[in-house]
């Protein structure tokens, strides 16, 4: 799938189940290998990011069955149970898996190599790094970046760590590495991130979550296997929320999505740029809220985007720069230079793309203004960055003739079924070698 092209659409209309949350996938495997006994898992994302941590595992000596259709069976070997791998970690494109392994790794008395694809060896991973030296471990890395290499120590020790910087990577990579140190372990963050790994900790350990105040771990602590439901990925249904959006006459029911509180400001930048959303049928599967989501076609118009939202929209703004686009007026982002070291540099990844089809858009060192206007014809690349693809994949269906998008191979990492989907939802995409 090197290449595809979006010849727009009708509307979007019907009912569908979007595929398991990656974040959420990417823990349960985690907390489900460290456990004793077994953990189940339904819904599982199986995107090539997901199973490049299930093999990491499996070379770690873990019996692990599936994934089949979405569900996986693991059969935990508990904190100290993991063994030496025989070769050096594979993680792919997933910085998820890099950096969640890293803080894991620090505390076994085992070393290893961790090596990623040629996009994910240029990105840094010092901010990971940095807190876990302080807590005694040894990481070595080339300037900060992959591959890196952890040797044993003989204990880790308990840190306060105050986050210099937004980020759920590092603190799940802190808390996981304080399950091995003596103590607790606290993290402090100036602004709320996405919570999963606190979640499946507490339900790991048979604790009830309480959101707010300092997040701690205690080392030590016992992890139990669970039944974990993987709801659906609200990242992933944002591309379907803003094409049904931006598509005249759409009127779409997404089921089953994870509207976990840290990650709903995708949907409070789209209601105030004026799109039609309804929440229904709310509940909690596996300690975390679910809900239907139905969205109709509205005429968007542009805002400055709050800086609060950014950190919990991160990953959303590639295709949130489309629905600027298809918007009345100039949207303004700021505070994103996090979109900068992701697995590209989406803000200039966005900018040249939209200029491309002929939108005016302004790059700006930690963020873009969009000014809404007609979508051209035109070639995107999207730098084998599977958002980027898929958020311009978007952008073809109003464009006023074909978008090409090409390097999108990596739409397989968080969303293997995307086209598919989006064709039997309105959406007229094909794929070219």
């Amino acid at each position: 799938m090197s290449r595809i092209t979006s010849t727009g659409s009708g509307p979007l209309e019907g009912v569908a189940r979007i595929p398991g949350d990656k974040s959420i996938s990417h823990r349960a495997v985690i907390f489900g290998a460290i456990a004793t006994g077994e953990t189940q898992i339904t819904n599982l994302l199986d995107g090539e990011d997901v199973l490049c941590t299930i093999s990491c595992f499996r070379e770690m000596g873990l019996e692990i069955t599936g994934p089949d259709e979405g569900r996986l069976q693991i059969c935990g070997v508990g904190l100290k149970g993991l063994t030496a791998p025989k070769r050096t970690l594979r993680t792919g494109n997933s910085g998820t898996t890099m950096r969640l392994l890293t803080g894991l790794l620090v505390g076994q008395q085992f070393g290893c190599t961790l090596a990623g694809d040629q996009s994910l060896q240029r990105r840094p991973m010092t901010r990971v790094i940095d807190p876990l030296v302080q807590m005694g471990a040894h990481v070595d890395g080339t300037e900060g970046r992959p591959p890196l290499t952890i040797q044993p120590v003989k204990a880790l020790h308990t840190i306060c760590y105050e986050m210099p910087v937004v980020s759920a990577q590092v603190k799940s990579a802190i808390l996981l590495a304080g399950l091995y140190a003596s103590g607790v372990t606290q993290v402090v963050e100036s602004m709320p991130t996405r919570d999963h790994s606190e979640r499946m900790l507490c339900a790991f350990a048979g604790k009830e979550w309480r959101p707010g105040g300092i997040i701690q771990v205690e080392g030590g602590a016992c992890l139990r296997g669970q039944q974990v439901n993987v709801p659906g990925d609200i990242s992933s249904a944002a591309f379907f929320l803003v094409g049904a959006s931006i598509c005249p006459g759409s009127d779409l029911l997404l089921t089953d999505v994870g509207v976990n509180p840290t990650r709903v400001a995708v949907l409070e930048i789209l209601k105030m740029m004026g799109a039609n959303i309804e929440l229904s049928n709310s509940r909690v599967k596996s300690g975390e809220p679910v809900c239907d989501i139905r969205v109709r076609t509205a005429s968007l118009r542009a805002i400055d985007v709050p800086i609060a939202y950014v950190a919990s929209a991160i990953d959303e703004f590639p295709v949130l720069a489309i629905a600027a686009a298809a918007a009345q007026g100039t949207t303004r982002i700021r505070g994103a230079q996090e979109l900068r070291i992701k697995e590209s540099d989406r803000i200039r990844a966005v900018v040249t793309g939209l200029q491309a089809l002929g939108v005016i858009a302004v790059e700006y060192p930690d963020g873009m203004d969009i000014t809404g206007g007609p979508f051209q014809s035109g070639i995107v690349d999207s730098l084998g960055d599977h958002r980027i693809a898929m958020a311009f994949a978007i952008a073809g269906a109003r464009a006023e003739g074909p978008v090409v998008i090409d390097d999108c191979d990596n739409i397989g990492t968080s969303f293997p079924g995307f086209l598919r989907l989006a064709n039997t939802l309105g959406l007229s995409l094909s794929e070219h070698p």
